[in-house]
């Protein structure tokens, strides 16, 4: 039991650790977070509710309680609680215990499982104070540790020590059972003059986006040979390997940017690195929070992605990644997951909640809540939800992200779950379902954030759907979208399902959603993401396979409605389709985004929902870049399906890495590929791009259910190539009438049948392109595209 002085006079009343002008904190404006001023510590938290708060200093993040302390004053215009000690060391671990309304403070309380002053664990306002379970800052720069980690596990505690309720934990109330040697703190940063190097700033239509994990980027051992792998193949000289310490980190991340940059792609955006509870991620089988979706510091990188460890390690790696990125002329974009916290829900009675954070300062303000204070989470399924009626919350997302823009220099967002942003839940009575589902595109905080974006001349992108609703296409103009839709059209069309319209609506950037968004830049372009199926899985499985052994799952959940198709088994025909695929993406207007690994083929054995499986079977294996059979690559434990087969080329060769790069290379080179505009459906007419869709004849206009079609683009009115492209989904062969122009000429540039194969089924315009007249035949299941070019 720990002593019982008298709480809140544990610090020097002079001299270092002091606190300075204590009368004046209740007047101070200085902003949340903690910040130096000199070598004085500015502290500030925000709870309206709070009676008392108390600050706490550590000499270490874990085992020992606090060493000093001193109580906040509130300023009545903002609810803000402020205080300022001198002296403070930059490194310095803190946190914070509160009292409110449903636990008032009782000076008898000590730290040591301490019940004095308790009157319930929830009140009918919905707030749950508890003085023994201590709370990091929410604005914290970083964080020391997580709930739980392996120190914590091995001394025989776990996270069941955080909740509150009137169950035991090892012999105690779980309510008084006090969580401040053992909870994770704030770290007080000294100012960080690490550069970010120069934002490119590219215009949102010429990006194309990789998105991936930092653990799944560089964790796998190939990585290491990266180089060695990769540095023969034309136009991947300048990459390099990733050195054994860096793997899986924010400095490994950063080696990459040669590698991206080769495959084509001017954007990587980051699942989250926001601080989540993972350092007690299994290795040796699946388990716990591998994606990140589950947020405890919104301005702290998690220090689990991290190299440098040390307090502002995390930070100082980060910005160096983001700089290596810049300087290669590349952006980089990060998830960020507004819609839920990481702190969980109900443990399934209202008056157990397990907060360190966000609740315990103020659950009524932060979280939405139903009648009897029980937090509401049915549009993102996470336990809790955050409430965007309230200021405090709006607040931390703007300066979230603004401290990303302006401090640690990324170049966009994108929001998970973002409808949740467009909610008022207390416009309505709490329990009013209907009306508390309703998405407001006026929202007052979709304007700040779409403003924000143009004041920083960044990207914000909305994944436009939660458990409440499907708003693609509804959020204000300014705003990008993971487009669903797209996803959808596109994955039908390609298994032949005849959905025609759909399909070159999309193809043609969606104009009924994003014409009055800012143009088709606004529609992310999306065949598979984290969460669902890889592309080579989209072509192998007819449904998940998420009991799939380690390290491949097993995984729960998963969307049971892929609008997948196993190729009939055919491995030959499964490779085709994968170049279907990028080939559509990278012609279609708007912003195209693939997945890691999708480039050389990576399966998940069918798992849709991975997001607790941190191993080989999520990881990048480069190795599968310079071999025709990568899915029949050896693994020390488990296998790979061997999906992908092998393919008719040498077998130091796979073909599909060397397509997807030659795709991905031709719209960063053709500027009609990229554009803001919509096409008028005239050809070779004003300055836009037109895509115009015909039958296989080019003259005869589309009907419903055609799966053979051609599109052309219509390159030449802005001064570029037009192309042509010739799809069959149907399942024969299909002749297709080559148009002809004078002077001009059509160049086979692809043509993505297994025949081609040898030669990777590309050809760039010169020499080495067979010219193409009269008539073309395409084979089942295939794409042929053309570029016209001048007779020589």
């Amino acid at each position: 039991m720990a002593s019982r002085t008298r709480i809140g006079t544990r610090h020097p009343e002079s001299g270092a650790l002091a606190p300075v002008s204590e009368a004046t904190w209740a007047r101070a404006n200085w902003p949340l977070g903690a910040h130096f001023d000199g070598t004085d510590l500015c502290v500030a938290v925000y709870s309206r509710h709070a009676s008392h708060v108390l600050l706490e200093l550590y000499e270490q993040p874990t085992g020992l309680e606090a060493s000093q302390e001193y109580w906040l004053q509130p300023n009545p215009a903002d609810a803000i609680w402020r205080g300022r000690i001198a002296g403070v060391k930059p490194g310095t671990c803190y946190a914070f215990r509160c009292w409110g309304p449903n636990w008032p403070f009782n000076e008898s309380w000590a730290r040591g499982n301490s019940g004095a002053g308790f009157v319930c664990d929830v009140d009918t306002a919905g707030n749950r104070f508890n003085p023994n379970k201590v709370l990091f800052d929410p604005y914290a720069r970083e964080l020391s540790h997580d709930k739980e980690t392996p120190a914590m596990l091995a001394a025989g505690h776990d996270g069941g020590m955080y909740g509150t309720g009137g169950a035991h934990y090892k012999g105690v109330l779980r309510r008084e059972f006090d969580t401040g040697p053992w909870v994770p703190k704030g770290i007080a940063l000294a100012p960080d003059k690490t550069s970010t190097g120069k934002r490119p700033m590219l215009p949102a239509e010429r990006a194309a986006i990789y998105e991936a994990h930092v653990r799944g980027l560089t964790r796998h051992e190939s990585a290491s040979q990266l180089h060695q792998l990769l540095g023969g193949v034309h136009g991947f000289s300048h990459v390099v390997d990733i050195p054994h310490a860096l793997r899986g980190t924010y400095a490994g991340a950063a080696l990459m940017a040669p590698y991206l940059k080769a495959l084509g792609f001017s954007t990587i955006e980051l699942l989250p690195v926001h601080e989540s509870s993972n350092d007690a991620n299994p290795d040796t089988h699946s388990g716990g929070n591998y994606w990140g979706y589950m947020t405890f510091g919104y301005f702290a990188p998690d220090r689990r992605y991290a190299h440098d460890r040390s307090p502002g390690g995390p930070t100082r790696e980060f910005k160096a990644m983001v700089r290596a990125f810049h300087e290669a002329g590349m952006e980089v974009y990060l998830d960020v997951v507004f819609n839920h916290t990481g702190e969980g829900g109900n443990w399934g009675q209202n008056d157990v909640t397990g907060f360190v954070s966000f609740g315990g300062f103020d659950a009524a303000e932060y979280y939405q809540m139903a009648d009897n204070g029980s937090l509401v989470d049915g549009a993102t399924g996470c336990g809790n939800q955050l409430n965007f009626s309230n200021p405090v919350a709006d607040a931390l997302v703007i300066d979230s992200l603004t401290y990303w823009l302006s401090e640690m220099g990324v170049d966009g967002f994108r929001f998970d779950l973002a409808p949740v942003l467009g909610r008022t839940p207390d416009a309505a009575a709490r329990e009013n379902w209907g009306e508390q589902r309703r998405f407001f595109q006026t929202h007052p905080l979709l304007d700040r954030i779409r403003d924000l974006g143009i004041r920083y001349r960044a990207e914000m992108i909305a994944e436009a759907w939660d458990m409440w609703g499907y708003e693609v296409g509804n959020f204000p103009a300014g705003w990008g979208e993971w487009n669903g839709r797209y996803r959808d059209a596109v994955r039908r069309f390609m298994k032949g399902d005849g959905n025609t319209q759909s399909f070159i609506d999309q193809v043609n950037g969606d104009w009924k959603s994003f014409n009055d968004q800012g143009g088709a830049q606004r529609s992310i372009n999306f065949i598979v993401a984290h969460d669902g199926f890889t592309l080579m899985d989209l072509v192998s499985y007819n449904s998940k396979n998420n009991s799939a052994a380690w390290p491949f799952g097993p995984s729960d959940g998963g969307n049971d409605n892929n609008d997948s198709w196993d190729s009939d088994g055919d491995e030959a025909l499964r490779r085709q389709r994968l170049r279907n695929f990028w080939t559509i993406q990278f012609f279609s207007r708007g912003v195209p985004m693939v997945v890691w690994g999708d480039e050389f083929g990576r399966t998940q054995n069918g798992n849709n929902n991975a997001y607790n499986v941190d191993g080989v079977g999520t990881w990048n294996n480069y190795a599968m870049a310079v071999t025709n059979r990568p899915t029949a690559l050896p693994l020390a434990e488990g296998a790979y399906h061997d999906n992908f087969g092998t393919a008719d080329c040498a077998p130091d060769c796979n073909p599909l890495f060397r397509f997807a790069a030659f795709v991905a290379g031709l719209r960063r080179d053709h500027r009609c590929l990229r554009q803001r505009k919509y096409g008028d459906f005239e050809m070779d007419a004003g300055d836009d791009v037109t895509y115009m869709f015909k039958q296989p004849d080019c003259e005869t206009d589309l009907a419903p259910g055609d799966r053979a079609l051609t599109l052309r683009v219509d390159g030449s009115a802005v001064g570029d190539h037009d192309f042509l492209l010739l799809i069959n989904m149907q399942s024969q062969p299909v002749d297709f009438t080559i148009p002809a122009s004078d002077g001009m000429r059509w160049l086979r540039i692809i043509d993505t049948a297994a025949w081609a194969e040898h030669e990777c089924n590309r050809w760039p315009a010169g020499p080495h392109a067979a010219v193409i007249e009269g008539s073309y035949r395409v084979h089942p299941y295939a794409i042929a595209v053309l570029l016209e070019a001048e007779v020589a």
